[in-house]
């Protein structure tokens, strides 16, 4: 019997592979041993063709080529990866190979990844598929244990081949389109443009903010008890604020009219809520989290989690799109609470959750929302901390109270709201003063996150706390009747202004992109874009990354603001290409392709019409703009009319702007 060759993502994780399958004879780029031969990719070594690869004339950036659109698209190696790329095709081509088996990452890229390998070697024989969510020995060898036929995932591979097509065109030829016309070297993608679109209109919006100002009068009451409590002057529709020109002079003679007055409890009611525990970690949530209480960018976030999945074995598999488990995880999950009770500062958390029946609902196990991966939680094997960074130890303790707090009671409070009525001469029907209260009646998870702050409160500096809403400041109120009196002991007003929107940080772009669709004005549509945002998780985090390396953006502390060269290319570029609608509709499609019911050739056929009408309004449009000046890094060739007949620009400088 021959052997079976294992193809890996990447060298760490073909040599977890090899030890599982008891592979220790090391060769040149693999580890082989009994009926097993493991080797691996190093990221992605074939890529499609550059242009010039098709036509030695479409190296030259020229207008009059455009549109580059190659009636079947092609292979080449990556040049970085062509050694190894070499151990494979001769270990795909080796007599004493009967099969394979595909084992590079669970989704759509790491499908991509084996499948552009194995059609660049022109091998043809069987291959199996290694489907894991985590990289724990155990979990390795359960998926050794129910491999599945290759052809299982055609649709997933015709999906990740889409979407690595297009991009391709629409990132060529749109970027040398925009190049050519602006005289500024420019990367346009189908991800990143309406992703820097949404920046810019924050931007936008920013600058044309124009504050108001209004007042705000507070009373401060006493009871006969000697309690006090206090409430905010409103009108009789509920407002609080006093607005106009009259309004320093309306709050003046309000503090004159209720101070010293007497008042009486008018309206008093109190509710009881409950607010259950939030859903399990997927990468966009985990990023947006780690980017909110450490800073951390949404790459870093991901690189870390990356790494605990991989090297550490601590997490599971990282770029999902799911907050829920599947059904069939559920008798395992007290095992990985037991595991965690074992760790020094999650064993007090863990330890309520002992010796009991977890309690299991629809918001933790629901099959008909995972796709591709559930959501992340911690592996079941053994939980070694030591030696982790700072960093790693922070999102691994993320995600393990994550997954303690879905199992704890709602958190269940009560709020009380109060109406206080204010005698005054001047009004019969007295002023009114609202007042807030909250009361804890269960803490339930939010115990989880309270011992999670005085964790972080004691490993660094404190955080400034965050502002109140206004109109939403609590307060502790005493015990209250209705037509209790009441004394105003003291009043104050305030003067303060409306304040613009904030610009994005990373935790708000990651939500903006996720659901894209409320930027959408078509009611069926922004529907439909529920389930499909800008980009993938998986992907977020680089294009965010890509506006950075590229100009469009930069970090002003968390806040992410858009260059001037930005905000000019989304002056130019057509509603299309900048509408997240466009890739909402893309992401839809590639996902109808992966589950079978669109085929591919439909989808690239729209492709490549949308291509031919990206060039056509970037020839014919006058929407002329003057980007800021740049070190140039093409040579220029007789500029004519705003654009250059013919230019050479750097190998692949277009093909670096189609977003994966």
């Amino acid at each position: 019997m021959g052997k079976v060759l294992v193809i890996a993502e990447k060298p760490s994780v073909g040599r977890d592979i090899a030890r599982v399958l008891g592979c220790r004879n090391k060769g040149e780029g693999l580890l082989a041993g009994g009926d097993y031969i493991v080797s691996w990719a190093v990221g992605h070594l074939a890529a499609l063709c550059d242009p010039e690869d098709y036509n030695p004339a479409w190296k030259k950036w020229s207008m009059e080529a455009l549109p580059i659109m190659p009636e079947q698209m092609q292979l080449h190696a990556v040049t970085s990866g062509r050694a190894q790329l070499a151990v494979l095709k001769k270990l795909l081509h080796n007599p004493d190979v009967d099969s394979l088996i595909c084992a590079t990452d669970s989704g759509r890229e790491g499908e991509l990844i084996f499948r552009y390998i194995y059609q660049l070697c022109g091998c043809r024989k069987p291959f199996q598929r290694l489907w894991v969510s985590s990289m724990t020995d155990e979990a390795l060898r359960e998926g050794f244990a129910s491999l599945r036929p290759g052809a299982d995932y055609d649709n997933l591979f015709a999906s990740a081949r889409c979407r690595s097509e297009a991009d391709w065109l629409v990132g060529i030829n749109a970027s040398r389109a925009y190049t050519l016309k602006y005289n500024t070297l420019l990367s346009i993608g189908r991800v990143q443009t309406p992703t820097l679109a949404i920046i810019v209109a924050r931007a936008q919006e920013i600058a044309a903010f124009v504050p108001e100002e209004y007042w705000e009068v507070r009373a401060d009451f006493g009871l006969p008890d000697g309690q006090t409590y206090w409430g905010l002057w409103q009108d009789q529709a509920g407002k609080t604020r006093l607005t106009g020109p009259a309004a320093a002079e309306q709050a003046k003679a309000l503090l004159a009219a209720v101070k010293g007055r007497p008042a009486q409890v008018l309206q008093l009611s109190r509710e009881e809520k409950s607010q259950p525990p939030p859903l399990l970690y997927d990468l966009t949530e985990l990023q947006r989290d780690c980017n909110r209480r450490y800073g951390y960018s949404a790459q870093k976030t991901l690189d870390i989690a990356q790494s605990l999945y991989e090297r550490r074995k601590l997490l599971t598999y990282p770029r999902t799109d799911s907050r829920y488990l599947s059904d069939d995880l559920a008798p395992h999950l007290a095992g990985r609470v037991q595991r965690l009770a074992a760790l020094p500062q999650l064993g007090a958390l863990a330890a309520p959750l002992l010796g009991q029946p977890l309690p299991l609902s629809k918001r933790i196990i629901d099959n008909s929302k995972i796709s591709d991966h559930h959501a992340i939680i911690p592996t079941e094997g053994a939980l070694r901390l030591d030696g982790l960074t700072q960093d790693e130890l922070r999102v691994f303790r993320l995600v393990a109270m994550r997954f303690l707090a879905v199992f704890y009671p709602p958190y269940r409070y009560a709020v009380t709201k109060v109406l206080t009525q204010v005698q005054t001469e001047a009004n019969p029907q007295g002023e009114l003063f609202a007042s807030r209260g909250q009361e804890v009646l269960q803490a339930g998870w939010q115990a989880v996150y309270q011992q999670l702050q005085d964790w972080e409160a004691a490993e660094g500096p404190p955080k400034k706390a965050a502002a109140p809403k206004k109109g939403e400041e609590e307060q502790q109120l005493p015990s209250l009747q209705q037509g209790q009196a009441a004394q105003v002991l003291a009043a104050k007003s305030s003067r303060k202004k409306t304040q613009p929107p904030k610009p994005y940080t990373e935790a708000g772009l990651l939500s903006a992109m996720e659901n894209a669709g409320r930027f959408v004005e078509d009611e069926a549509l922004r529907e439909q874009l529920k389930e499909n945002g800008l980009g993938t998780p998986a992907t977020r985090a680089a294009i965010i990354e890509r506006l950075l390396k590229v100009g469009y953006i930069r970090r002003q502390g968390k806040s992410l603001l858009p260059t001037e060269k930005g905000e000019r290319l989304v002056e130019v570029v057509p509603p299309e290409l900048k509408s997240p609608e466009t890739t909402g509709k893309w992401e839809r499609g590639l996902a109808a392709i992966a589950g079978g019911r669109m085929t591919d050739a439909v989808f690239m056929a729209s492709i490549r019409r949308y291509v031919q009408y990206l060039v056509q309004d970037c020839r014919t449009s006058n929407r002329f703009v003057r980007f800021p000046a740049e070190p140039r890094r093409y040579k220029r060739a007789n500029p004519t009319a705003g654009q250059r007949k013919t230019a050479a620009a750097p190998k692949n400088a277009a093909k670096k702007s189609a977003e994966k």
